[in-house]
């Protein structure tokens, strides 16, 4: 893979687990579906792409399935080498049904394009995959709670083995809770290299935050270069 050397480190500021295994069938797939962090985490990490977006779409295991529009299953290449993983989807997320749309899904694209990386279609190398630590939105954007986290938890952990990304981006606190099971500041676990079963993830602050506080778009650069970084090591 050619160098993921940034471009332009003001760009934004202006503006390998196992294989995929077999996928479960009709009655395994209705397990999880309600009940995915209930005994049927096992069965979620058997289910191919197809059966996982089925479980997603039809998931009634916690209270967001009652107000939601659409869930947001992610976006993006299935091999791609850097996979980005928010929060929570917000009121267009949840009229879309995909991940980082707005003014926060804009100021996403120009990071990722200043590493020369994009959510358009693309080599593994180029094309990113983005999803959601949760897959439907709170109400009023509120905060997810512990129990809501740990109902998605096993479909984010499938979409990663899946993925088989060679790095992670974690954007915001709760997709570091949900990856690293930590509560610490996120400037704590920023600008050092963590381990998820295997594949480095890189912490940075997530694209709605910056919107409210530009001053941490620099500190964002600085995580965007290491994560590149970490994409070249892994290129060897």
């Amino acid at each position: 893979m050619a160098s993921m050397t940034p471009v332009a480190p003001v760009a934004f500021a202006a503006t390998r687990p196992a294989a995929a295994r077999p996928a479960a069938g009709p009655v395994a797939l209705q397990a999880v579906i309600h009940a995915p962090s209930a005994g049927a985490s096992s069965q979620v990490q058997g289910l191919d792409w197809p059966a996982l977006r089925e479980a997603v779409a039809g998931c009634r295991a916690c209270g967001l399935c009652e107000s939601r529009q659409h869930t947001v299953f992610g976006v993006g290449h299935e091999h791609a080498h850097l996979m980005v993983v928010g929060e929570a989807p917000g009121e267009q997320e949840d009229a879309q049904g995909e991940p980082f749309v707005g003014a926060a899904g804009q100021l996403l694209d120009r990071m990722l394009a200043a590493l020369g990386l994009t959510r358009g279609e693309a080599a593994p190398a180029r094309q990113v995959f983005i999803t959601n630590t949760l897959k439907c939105r709170p109400p009023r954007n509120r905060n997810p709670s512990p129990a809501e986290l740990a109902a998605c938890g096993p479909f984010l952990a499938r979409q990663v083995a899946l993925v088989q990304p060679r790095v992670i981006l974690a954007m915001g606190r709760f997709a570091v809770q949900s990856l690293l099971g930590s509560d610490a500041p996120l400037g704590q676990l920023r600008g050092q290299v963590h381990d998820w079963h295997g594949v480095p993830l890189v912490v940075t602050y997530h694209p709605a935050y910056l919107l409210r506080q530009p001053a941490d778009k620099a500190r964002a650069w600085d995580d965007l270069c290491l994560a590149a970084s970490c994409l070249d090591a892994a290129a060897g």
